[in-house]
């Protein structure tokens, strides 16, 4: 996957911060133990330069063997005793030595020239975050989300809107707490102003806390980002949301069919919708149009992907923004 100059700036400089910290704090911790053991410091000392000696001998020749052995025995003997000072006051030597967030390239990155896999997880991170920023991820949550703004009439012999809801309610709360990867695709439909995004969003804090990548976003704003990196090429502007979209762990689009329409956009949703089918990477849809709109706005492709590969969760109800402003104590389910 290939990120913008800045997701990668990014990286780095939060590596750095993790391998200042980590080598700051052991320095610290070092010359506190220096303050209260004079003595380990001498002795610290004197096996650095058993090293430099050691160089030595071998740059003079002659007897190098005899030199070099009796050096190195004298290395692990102030080793020893510097063990023994640091056991004296309690501490083992990796209380001095850096701690470093990642053990396989010690905060760099890297390993053996390779990038290490903490770097990748990180520029994954970073690039869904920045993604995600002005999303309003935590915002629900199921604790929230409040059954007393619908009706609990009966029509007709129909269910009433609150046991739709509660029925909706209930399979998304299952949905979250077993999610993985490859759990299925949610589709939800409805006027607008009865949960749909609440519920979504309940979904991600969920998913978001077992440790997946969510990326969260009105297909409007993934529009224009699809359309702003479509015709500004460069590393600094990015080029990564469409890479995202497809990677993601859990992907949810809110308010599709509200984004300005053209061909680009229309042919890019299709294909990020086919393709984590295809890759069977979850994926919530919410929008107000009904699928005879739907069918109308993108064609009748697209909408057979959702009839044939989503859950389809019809919101009901009338819009309870208003109701909350008038009875904001209606708190519980």
């Amino acid at each position: 996957m290939g990120y913008a100059r800045q997701v990668y700036t990014q990286a780095e400089n939060e590596l750095n911060r993790r391998r200042t910290t980590a080598q700051d704090t052991a320095q610290r911790r070092l010359e506190n133990f220096y303050a209260v053991c004079p003595e380990a410091e001498d002795v610290r000392r004197r096996i650095a330069s058993t090293a430099s000696r050691a160089a030595m001998a071998v740059l003079r020749s002659g007897n190098a063997r005899e030199t070099m052995e009796a050096l190195k025995n004298e290395n692990l003997s102030l080793q020893k005793q510097f063990a023994d000072l640091l056991a004296a006051h309690g501490l083992t030597r990796a209380d001095i030595e850096p701690q470093y967030t990642c053990k396989r390239c010690e905060d760099t990155g890297y390993v053996d020239g390779r990038i290490c896999s903490c770097y990748r997880s990180l520029l994954k991170q970073i690039a869904y975050e920045n993604l995600n920023r002005i999303s309003p991820l935590t915002l629900s949550s199921f604790e929230d989300f409040s059954l007393l703004y619908y009706s609990d009439v009966s029509v007709n012999g129909e269910r009433s809107d609150r046991e739709q809801m509660r029925n909706i309610y209930d399979f998304c709360r299952r949905y979250a707490d077993n999610f993985k990867k490859d759990s299925g695709n949610l589709f939800f439909t409805g006027a607008t102003g009865l949960g749909k995004t609440h519920l979504s969003l309940a979904i991600a804090a969920e998913a978001i806390n077992k440790g997946f990548g969510v990326v969260y976003g009105t297909a409007q704003t993934f529009a224009l980002s699809l359309e702003r990196e479509r015709f500004t090429r460069t590393e600094e502007s990015g080029g990564d949301t469409l890479d995202l979209l497809n990677d993601c762990d859990l992907l949810i689009i809110d308010d599709l069919g509200m984004e300005i329409s053209s061909s680009y956009i229309t042919a890019t949703i299709y294909n990020v919708i086919d393709t984590r089918i295809t890759l069977k990477k979850p994926t919530i849809i919410s929008t107000n149009l009904s699928m005879q709109e739907l069918e109308k706005r993108y064609n009748e492709r697209f909408t057979s992907r959702i009839i044939g590969f989503y859950d389809r969760l019809i919101f009901r109800g009338k819009d309870i923004r208003m109701k909350k402003k008038l009875n904001p104590q209606n708190k519980q389910n």
